[in-house]
């Protein structure tokens, strides 16, 4: 029997973008695991399984955590699975485990709530109006003043998010936002807010017994408006931005409450000033913790796994360097006929992950679809500066070849 501590994960099978969290936390934990469909790929990283078909049902989340709890003595639970985080916070209550309270979990999730804390604490963030209907959205845009952005009050990944230039997009952008906050959702408002005119960024923060420590900012590319798609991030261990932030980031994580855990926190540089967006209580997507790890060295999933069973992390930089992560869509819509790297691989090539393969749709945002529907694959790379890393990101995307047809399924873009 192992002696090492048993730390329960609540996740969706992502092996493309959160495999690698699991591996890091493996090494150090035995890991039992609850997720919604039987294990493959987590089989090697895992001690334990529960399937749960739907880990947001609470009911079924608790009885699967105190099967778990009965055969293992469990130091702590936690996720990186934006939708499971409130629920897993109330479970971890109910097993007596340490959590950050599942009402201040709730405020994350709930942009609304969380621009009200901002508000209360005088952290810089955005005008915000809650909607429930198009008239209501068009007297909340009138008021802030255009350009504005809608989005859902309870989602993630920039999903059903759109800036609206004038009063002719706004009925469009307010269904588009309603249908993902419809039926089933946590919060079914739809935000009006203010757009934040500026780079976006992301700060990455670990809060161990209600201290926050600001490990690294994240640069991002987006893509060009209405859609806010995330197209690259980049990574640099000595950025000079990350003091600028870092005051700003903190306040956000303590104006929500938050006692432990790791914490993205997106922001916008309005006149070289943070301007808060929005703080997830979770380690960020998009591979963004995998580049921390290549660009400094601290190991956030790890982090996670400390925290949540009331171990200090380490958090000490053991390197200064940069990484950048390419992500790879296709110029249209349509079915994949093509998807193709053809190049060197030297050692700065440090991850290629396709996603898609021949056959498969590709759905853009312009045409109804998401980050789910729309991206093919990624590609990391590192250098010694955040320039270095984006230009070889850049040289390495030239190897590929994305080939769709036109012709688009109707009812997948529906």
């Amino acid at each position: 029997m192992s002696d090492r501590p048993v730390v329960l994960v609540v996740a969706a099978p992502d092996e493309a973008y959160r495999g690698y969290c699991l591996e890091s936390v493996a090494a150090a934990y035995d890991v039992v695991l609850i997720t919604s469909e039987e294990p493959s790929w987590e089989v090697p990283f895992i001690r334990d399984c529960v399937v749960v078909p739907d880990p947001t049902d609470q009911a079924a989340l608790s009885a699967a955590g105190r099967t778990l709890a009965d055969r293992y003595d469990l130091a702590g639970a936690f996720t990186w699975t934006e939708w499971y985080v409130v629920a897993v916070a109330r479970l971890a209550r109910q097993l007596g485990l340490p959590t950050t309270a599942p009402e201040v979990m709730q405020a994350c999730r709930n942009k609304a709530t969380a621009r009200s804390l901002f508000a209360r604490h005088g952290v810089p963030s955005a005008a915000s109006v809650s909607v429930r209907s198009r008239h209501e959205a068009q007297a909340a845009a009138e008021q802030i003043g255009y350009p504005v952005v809608l989005k859902p009050a309870a989602h993630a990944g920039s999903i059903g998010v759109l800036r609206v230039d004038t009063p002719a997009q706004l009925t469009a952008a307010y269904r588009a936002a309603g249908r993902t906050a419809g039926p089933g959702a946590e919060n079914t408002s739809v935000l009006v807010e203010e757009y934040l005119d500026g780079p976006e960024i992301s700060v990455e923060c670990a809060t161990y017994r209600g201290a926050t420590t600001v490990v690294a900012v994240n640069r991002k590319t987006i893509s060009a408006p209405p859609h806010f798609e995330q197209l690259a991030h980049c990574v640099d261990a000595a950025d000079p931005l990350l003091d600028v932030v870092a005051p700003t980031a903190r306040a956000a994580v303590s104006a929500l409450g938050i006692t432990g855990g790791i914490s993205h926190v997106e922001m916008r540089l309005v006149q070289g000033r943070p301007r808060l967006v929005e703080v997830n209580g979770r380690l960020a997507g998009d591979m963004i913790c995998h580049l921390v790890r290549l660009a400094t060295g601290i190991d956030l999933p790890r982090a996670a796994a400390d925290i949540a069973c009331d171990r200090r992390p380490d958090l000490t930089p053991a390197r200064s360097s940069a990484a950048a992560i390419q992500l790879i869509y296709p110029e249209t819509s349509g079915t994949l006929t093509r998807l193709h790297f053809e190049g060197p691989r030297p050692p700065w090539l440090e991850r290629l992950r396709f996603q898609h393969r021949p056959g498969d749709q590709l759905v853009l945002p312009v045409d109804g679809g998401n980050l789910f529907t729309a991206r093919a694959g990624f590609l990391i790379t590192t250098g010694s500066t955040a320039e270095l890393a984006r230009a070889r990101a850049e040289q390495a995307a030239g190897c590929l070849t994305v080939e769709v047809s036109r012709a688009l399924d109707a009812n997948t873009a529906a």
